[in-house]
């Protein structure tokens, strides 16, 4: 499985909101898209809100700008749709380009986790408590768009990042489409069910994804319809929806309801790193297993709040040194 909470650079910078400018970031021109400013009743840190969303440095739908703003390219129920987010001043600016834009900007608020509710966390943990004090402005967002994050953490499990992030670029810029806006082609839609369900079985090959994941993937975009449903049902409900597709886990359905559905109760459960990462911040043990994961994260069940406590655990910085070697590499499409 992807190594999704291993104490490893990319990943701290993608749980922790430390976005890193890439070479190749979006150019604005003279285009305009349609406009909404939207102002939060908090401080807001647009890194640590939208960094789970980035699957990698090259992820081709998500892009940073030296601005700070953030770029997202996602195909909505009504189309492809482009998005810009920067922050001025305490509010928020969301400007956006194609069929899809409107519907990304009506639902801007919540990308940016306002129906979440940091204020029901209360740290019972002095670590987690400082992670809390020194990132305030941490919240949980909500895509309300399934696919979009399962499908990614599909091809995340068992393989490294390196492999799973590779799969997704390449997939994405092959039988994606390009994104509306002033991108200059560097930005792409990930594919449409239809097209994921079209890919040949030798460019599944290609990109490194065995035929498991594959499988999987087309397992679920045969009812897709069914899947994107899910985003109103609430979290228990969609990943048990989820879930009945073969191939789809506990680890799975976890990592895609944080997402879409802004869960902030999901604990990533049969993680390769997560449990040891948890049991050396809060109790000293790198040995620990998810059982143990589990009771050391009971203080904040009866909150509803494990899968924020798990975010401040990583944001804290505090991981064990890795003692066994890393998950060996492969690629399937140079056999």
């Amino acid at each position: 499985m992807a190594g999704r909470f291993a104490p490893r650079p990319t990943r701290t910078t993608v749980r922790g909101g430390h976005v890193v400018v890439p070479g190749g970031v979006p150019r604005q021109v003279a285009e305009a898209g349609r406009v909404r400013t939207w102002v939060p009743d908090g401080v807001l840190d647009l890194g640590l809100v939208l960094g789970p969303l980035r699957r990698g440095p090259g992820d081709p739908t998500f892009r940073t700008a030296a601005d700070g703003s953030v770029w997202r390219a996602s195909l909505t129920p009504v189309g492809p749709g482009t998005l810009r987010v920067s922050a001025h001043g305490g509010a928020v600016r969301g400007e956006a380009w194609g069929p899809g834009g409107d519907w990304l900007l009506e639902r801007l608020p919540e990308l940016l986790g306002a129906a979440d509710d940091p204020g029901a966390f209360v740290p019972r943990h002095r670590l987690v408590a400082v992670a809390q004090h020194r990132r305030p402005g941490l919240r949980l967002t909500r895509t309300g768009l399934v696919l979009e994050s399962l499908i990614p953490s599909v091809l995340e499990q068992k393989v490294t990042t390196d492999e799973a992030y590779r799969a997704w670029r390449s997939l994405v810029r092959k039988f994606g489409s390009p994104a509306p806006g002033p991108v200059d082609g560097r930005m792409w839609v990930m594919p449409a069910p239809r097209a994921w369900a079209s890919i040949p079985s030798w460019e599944w090959h290609r990109a490194g994804v065995d035929d498991k994941r594959a499988s999987t993937i087309l397992r679920a975009v045969r009812v897709a319809a069914r899947l994107e449903q899910a985003v109103r049902l609430p979290a228990a409900e969609a990943r048990a929806r989820l879930e009945v597709v073969p191939g789809v886990g506990p680890w799975t359905s976890a990592e895609t309801v944080q997402r879409s559905h802004g869960a902030a109760d999901a604990v990533t459960v049969g993680d390769l790193h997560l449990p040891g990462i948890v049991g050396w911040a809060l109790a000293g043990d790198q040995d620990a297993d998810d059982t143990m994961m589990l009771s050391l994260l009971e203080p904040y069940a009866g909150q509803g709040q494990r899968h924020r406590a798990v975010r401040l655990i990583l944001l804290s910085g505090r991981t064990p040194a890795r003692r066994a070697p890393k998950m060996p590499r492969g690629d399937i499409g140079k056999l």
